[in-house]
Order: C-alpha cells, then structure tokens, then sequence
C-alpha cells in the first residue's frame, strides 16, 4: 500500500487513473479519510479517474495514516504535510479539491505555495457561525480521544493548544479574508448547508475571492449528475497545456 514517511509521520494515500494530477483532501473533520469520498454526493476518485490523475489521502493521525501529536501543531502542520507529498510525488502543479475541513486544506495549502495549485473546488467548505465554534470542539476532542484511547503514550497537554489553532479563529479558521480576496487560483465552490458548513461561509468566499463561481444547489438527486459535469469543465478548463 503506497505509504509516504515523512520523519515520524506516515501518510497513507491512493491513486486513480491518469492525466493531469488533482490532489483530493477528504471530509470527515480530524478523521478525514479517502473512505469518506466514497459515501459523498459524487465520488471524485471515481468520477473524475476518468480524465485525471486522481490522488486521494488519509490525513495525519486518521485512517491508515499517523504522525505525533503537539502543541504547536496546527493547520501549517497539515498544509507542510500536502506539499510534501507533492514533493514525493513529483508534482509540480496540480488541481485540488476539498469537501468539508478539506476545503480548508485546499485554502491553506494556495497560500502556502500558490505556484502548485492551478485550480480549486471546494465542497461544503466548514468557517465559523454565530452557533458553531463548541461543535467543533466538540469534535476534535471526539477524535482526541479516541486517539488517547489508541496511543497512551500520547501527550495530554498537546491537545487543547492543537485544538486552539485549528479551530480559535475565525472565517474558514486556517486563512483570512484578506487572503481570499488576494488570491487569483481559480475556484468552484459547492455551496455548505448546515452547521458545519455554514452557506454564509460559501457565499463570503465566493464573493471575495477574484476568480470564483458558486453553485448554491448542487447534490440533490436532480442537480448532482449537472454538478459532476460542471465540476469535470471546471477543471479540464483550468489544466495547463502540455
């Protein structure tokens, strides 16, 4: 199974066919994992295979994939993790898309190297409403846990700062709204409808960023075969010729 070691983290990952890469961040919050494109509207590992070079992961400490656990860790934890494996994988520029936390990941990692990412979708992106702040962490400390429950030796401390950085701020939590509307990667954004993926958060990074299009509905059993035909020109569009 194809494992990347980076120090002492190990990040699980699969591919699917070939073309042009596109670098998949899963929902699922702190338990993003590629098994959970599988329950979604539409599964990119399968619908986009076709025309792409689909890479799909298990982020750090979920699914097959672990790493150590500290304080300092937060969402450049994660973005330093994505660009790394582009890095081992030898891809010089890609697409990326995000469904739920993933949308997040595909913000911080734009930010973190702009020159990889040709263009973006983002699938319910999560950000912070007047509601919501304790259900996130409510579930990081579900997934924080468990993750003691499975590993002991892990550090207790570690956590509540973890926790802070990931979830303390504010809009999409890992960047700001400055940076969205300074970023020209274009995106397609599938517009949130519930708590965790607030549709005020789709809207504001919609009508911030330069180069966006928003679909409001998009994943009932009438729209979803338009949205995969939508989302497939979006990024056959926005890929580089070779």
């Amino acid at each position: 199974m194809p494992t990347f070691k980076r120090g002492d983290t190990s990040l699980y990952y699969e591919e699917f066919g070939t073309g042009y890469p596109i670098m998949l961040f899963a929902p699922g919050g702190m338990r993003s994992t590629i098994d959970f494109w599988h329950k979604s509207p539409f599964d990119p590992t399968v619908e986009l295979a076709s025309d792409f070079r689909v890479i799909a992961m298990d982020q750090r400490n979920a699914g097959q994939s672990s790493a150590p656990i500290a304080a300092s860790d937060g969402w450049e934890t994660y973005s330093g993790d994505h660009l790394a494996l582009l890095d081992h994988l030898g891809i010089k520029q890609c697409h990326v898309m995000g469904g739920c936390i993933g949308s997040s990941y595909c913000l911080g990692l734009m930010k973190l190297a702009p020159e990889r990412v040709s263009a973006a979708i983002l699938q319910n992106p999560i950000g912070l409403s007047p509601r919501n702040r304790e259900m996130f962490y409510a579930m990081f400390d579900g997934w924080a846990k468990a993750l003691k429950e499975e590993r002991p030796q892990l550090d207790e401390a570690a956590f509540r700062p973890f926790r802070d950085r990931m979830y303390g701020g504010d809009f999409v939590f890992n960047v700001s709204r400055e940076f969205v509307r300074s970023c020209k990667t274009p995106m397609l954004i599938l517009c949130g409808s519930d708590d965790y993926h607030p549709t005020a958060t789709s809207k504001e990074i919609a009508s911030l960023a330069p180069n966006s299009e928003l679909i409001e509905t998009w994943k009932t059993s009438e729209t979803i075969g338009a949205t995969v035909k939508r989302v497939r020109e979006f990024l056959v569009s926005h890929t580089p010729k070779q």
